[in-house]
């Protein structure tokens, strides 16, 4: 299957997810995405650096204060591991996941339930890691 198929199929294909794109790990390359989603390289370099943080003394993460930026709109990060990072603004949101090799960037609207969401990129994301991505 192609990247833009995961996208396509995978991701928006389910109805959980509205927008996505798949950058490499190091996100300097998109790999795919949905029409008219974009995320910036600053955006993505955010992404990156959230995920290199290694956090304070409690483990908390400088995006857990600060936030997180997709596609020119700004999320309250409430969640931020070395695996997932999840965002809300309003009822809308976010939910990255990094695999060996990928980093997932999706968003979900109002309509979808947060869980929903989750669970179908987490599930691709578990899928890739299985397949050496």
């Amino acid at each position: 299957m192609s990247w833009q198929a995961y996208v396509d199929t995978s991701l928006v294909g389910t109805g959980y997810v509205d927008k996505a794109a798949i950058f490499n790990s190091e996100g300097t390359s998109v790999w795919a995405s949905s029409p008219g989603f974009t995320v910036a390289p600053a955006e993505i370099k955010e992404v990156v650096t959230a995920y290199n943080d290694k956090g304070d003394a409690q483990g908390i993460k400088q995006v857990q204060s600060s936030g997180l930026h997709v596609a020119g709109e700004r999320f309250v990060v409430i969640k931020a591991d070395d695996r997932s990072l999840y965002g809300k603004k309003g009822k809308e949101g976010i939910v990255i996941v990094k695999t060996h090799q990928a980093i997932l960037v999706t968003h979900y609207p109002e309509s979808i339930q947060p869980g929903a969401a989750t669970n179908t990129v987490e599930q691709l994301a578990d899928y890739l890691r299985g397949v050496g991505y």
